[in-house]
Formats: structure tokens, C-alpha cells, sequence
């Protein structure tokens, strides 16, 4: 297999978190490289990643990546389990997704505009929506360990690095005891935590300056 991925991208994080969860061998075609980014452009005129690539198939959207390798590459962790659990941890994913990954890039985005093209509304409104998906989070995480339930899933690949970067553009507030304390057992977990430090060297890329904390 081969995976098209940034290292510092939060999608591709996500994908490389379900990777490396179960040691599924793979070929990393890092984005830094021009030649993996030519390959990607002949792959998906519209560029963007992660995509993997399997036996010439070509598969897109980090969901839909995870949810395929459980299929034809299932290892130890079965991340997305079968069932009513199943659901939630789809319907989890879908709100990290849309409810923190997608404020959070608006806010980032944003910043890398020219001044006279910034959107302070929308920023605005991103940053609301990020209040009101902090409280929700942590009154839900006041009694799970993980997003879903006991164990590790789909939910948290996308979780680990949406809370991540959302923390860094819109800090999760210190009464928010219970979505600290999931942010902090999330980056401690091995698959997330290599994530993390191999996206390191990057960090210059992150248009509001990356904190020293993490």
C-alpha cells in the first residue's frame, strides 16, 4: 500500500493513527517530497490528501481509508466496531470532523489570508461553535475513558489530532477538566504520540505559532 500524506496534516494523522495502531505496513509517500506530490496530482486532480493506494485501487477521505483497512487489512484493533457501537463511533467521528476539525481549519485559514480578505465573522462564529463543542465533549467525557466507550476506536483517530490543533487556535478552557484530561491520555497514546513527533520538524507551518506545551 501506499499512502499519500503531510505529516503535519490533521486528516493525514488521523489515517497514520489507525496505521500505526495496528502495524499495518505501508509504503509513506510523504508530501514534502515533489515527486510524491506529482504522483498524488495524477492520482486526484484535486490534491488533496490522505489518499491510499492498494492493489490499483485508489481510496479517498481519511474515514473512508480507515474504514476500508479494517476491511482488507484488519489487524489486532478493530477500531470501528460491528453494531449499535459501531454507530456511535461513526456518528463520534462525523462531529470531530465537522464540529472541530472544520472550525478549527476556518480559524487557521483564515490567518493565512491577506489582511483586507480575512473573514472576522466567520472566526467568530468558528470559535462559538468550537465554546459550544468543548462543553459538550466534556460533560459526555465525564463518564468514558475513550470518546466512544472503553477502547480505542475510529473516534479517537479523528479526536487525537482535531483536538490537538483546535487547542492550539482556540484554547479548550481550564474548567473543561474532563476534555483536558482526554486531549492529554490521547497524546500519550503510542500511535498518537508518533504522529505527533514525526509532524514535528513541521511546526513552522502552523500560521498562529505553535505552543511549546505540546
Amino acid at each position: 500500500m501506499k499512502l499519500y500524506a503531510h505529516p503535519f496534516s490533521s486528516y493525514s494523522q488521523k489515517v497514520l493513527i489507525a496505521l500505526y495502531e495496528n502495524a499495518t505496513p505501508f509504503n509513506y509517500r510523504s508530501l514534502e517530497e515533489p515527486s510524491a506530490n506529482a504522483e498524488l496530482a495524477s492520482l486526484w486532480p484535486l490534491k488533496r490528501f490522505p489518499v491510499l493506494v492498494d492493489q490499483g485501487r485508489t481510496i479517498l477521505e481519511a474515514t473512508t481509508i480507515i474504514e476500508y483497512l479494517q476491511i482488507r487489512h484488519p489487524g489486532s484493533v478493530r477500531l470501528i466496531p460491528d453494531g449499535d457501537a459501531g454507530v456511535e463511533v461513526r456518528m463520534l467521528d462525523r462531529v470531530f470532523d465537522n464540529y472541530v476539525m472544520t472550525p478549527m481549519q476556518k480559524v487557521v485559514v483564515n490567518q493565512l489570508r491577506p489582511e483586507p480578505d480575512r473573514d472576522s465573522f466567520g472566526v467568530t462564529e468558528a470559535r462559538g461553535v468550537l465554546d459550544t463543542i468543548y462543553t459538550w465533549l466534556d460533560e459526555r467525557l465525564a463518564s468514558h475513558t475513550w470518546i466512544a466507550g472503553d477502547t480505542f476506536t475510529l473516534a479517537d483517530c479523528a479526536a487525537a489530532p482535531s483536538l490537538f490543533y483546535a487547542d492550539w487556535a482556540h484554547p479548550i478552557p481550564p474548567t473543561r477538566t474532563h476534555l483536558q484530561t482526554y486531549r492529554a491520555r490521547l497524546l500519550a497514546q503510542p500511535s498518537v504520540a508518533r504522529a505527533v513527533d514525526e509532524a514535528r520538524p513541521f511546526r513552522r507551518y502552523f500560521p498562529l505559532g505553535a505552543p511549546d506545551r505540546d
